[in-house]
This record gives structure tokens, C-alpha cells and sequence, in this order.
């Protein structure tokens, strides 16, 4: 895909996904646009072996937008970063298409391993503010990461994650993250559980108190037939 090319996706997809745009010359200063843009012409350095060359345009374009993109990260068409401060794209990392990251988003590797040691994002995958991924494993199709999760293993496709270690909530009716920016509503499994056990208890609590009914009426009735 050539430059102008690159500049005219970079411009739909902010558009189509950033509702407070007003103008269209307002792309120009986002730090998704810049960094993107820089994104490619260090991805082609590093392709060709030039690494300092590479490193040099990514830290740059990370002092001015905040944005910390690895030269060597392979990123699909329609990738979106909301605000973008904060969000940190490591090496080896490979990000499908129409792939949504909003600030302070993390797709990091563990330790020093060699070889593919960062996370695999597959299409329309929408991750919120401050999820952080770890580890060389796949966020399937069409998932969810909630706002502060941290991911440590595989996630299958059509799922949300929430939660610190996240914890997958599968879900029925599955709306693609590149139509449904909704990074608030998300299913919460923790108070799922504390819900149903709070259900348990009360239930439990009125057995008990029928049952100490029924004990009082049995002794009252006892001492009535010993008189």
C-alpha cells in the first residue's frame, strides 16, 4: 500500500470511530494518525534491516505522540488508538484488522524469551483503557479486553474479559468492537457470583427462620400435652 493510500485509511478510520470530530482536518493533529503514519515508514527500515534507522523514527514519533510502537510489530489495516497516551506495542506483536486500542493499553512480552514472546490480536478486537496483555498467545476474533484487565492466557473468539487476573465472560449476541465502541458496559463475572451468593444466603437465612419457628411451635405444643 503506498503513502497516499496509508494517509486516506488512516483518515476513514478515525473519522468513522471517533464521534467528537468536527472537521476533517482535525485527523491531522490526532497522535494515532502521527504515530501511524511513522509506524509504516519505520516498519519498512526494519523490514529492510536498517534497525537503528527504524528505532530512531519510532522513538521519535513515541516523544511526540506518547504513542511507543516496536518497528518490528505487524499491524493490519483500520487500527484505531483512541487518545493514545500510555499505549506501549511491543516487538514481535501482530495485530489483525480493524483493531481498536484505547490509552494506556500494554500488549507486552515476559522476560527475556527469544522467538514470539508478545501477544497475537485477530480481527476486531477492541481492548480498554489500561488492559494490559502479557505473553505470546492469541485474543481471538471479535473479543472484548475490559478497562484495567490483565490477560495472561488465551482468549477464544466473541468473548469479554474483565478482571485482574481477566476472566473470560462469553457472550450470545456478539456485537463486532468496530461498530460497538461500549468499553463501560461489560459483563462483570466477580459480582455475578457475589449476586447469586447473596441470593443463596437470604434463602437460607428464611429456612432457618422457619425452621426455628417450627422448633418453638413443637416445644409450645409439648409442654401444653405435659400439663
Amino acid at each position: 500500500m503506498g503513502f497516499i493510500k496509508h494517509v486516506k485509511e488512516e483518515f476513514e478510520v478515525i473519522q468513522e470511530r471517533d464521534p467528537s470530530i468536527k472537521t476533517p482536518l482535525e485527523v491531522l493533529l490526532y497522535p494515532s494518525f502521527r504515530v501511524m503514519l511513522s509506524y509504516r515508514k519505520a516498519h519498512k527500515q526494519y523490514l529492510k534491516g536498517h534497525y537503528f534507522r527504524a528505532r530512531r523514527i519510532s522513538q521519535k514519533a513515541a516523544r511526540k505522540t506518547g504513542i511507543e510502537i516496536h518497528p518490528g510489530a505487524v499491524i493490519g489495516k483500520g487500527f484505531f488508538i483512541d487518545h493514545g497516551s500510555g499505549v506501549i506495542i511491543g516487538e514481535t506483536t501482530i495485530i489483525g484488522d480493524n483493531v481498536t486500542l484505547y490509552q494506556g493499553v500494554t500488549l507486552g512480552g515476559t522476560g527475556k524469551e527469544t522467538g514470539k514472546r508478545h501477544p497475537t490480536l485477530c480481527d476486531n478486537v477492541m481492548v480498554s483503557a489500561g488492559a494490559k496483555i502479557i505473553g505470546s498467545f492469541t485474543i481471538g476474533e471479535n473479543s472484548k479486553i475490559g478497562a484495567g484487565s490483565v490477560v495472561l492466557e488465551e482468549v477464544p473468539p466473541n468473548c469479554t474479559v474483565v478482571g485482574v487476573p481477566g476472566r473470560i465472560v462469553k457472550r450470545d449476541n456478539v456485537k463486532i468492537p468496530r461498530s460497538d465502541m461500549d468499553q463501560c458496559h461489560l459483563p462483570d463475572p466477580v459480582m455475578e457470583d457475589i449476586t447469586i451468593l447473596q441470593h443463596e444466603n437470604s434463602a437460607l437465612c428464611n429456612k432457618l427462620i422457619d425452621l426455628e419457628k417450627e422448633v418453638k411451635e413443637l416445644r409450645c405444643k409439648s409442654c401444653e400435652e405435659s400439663k
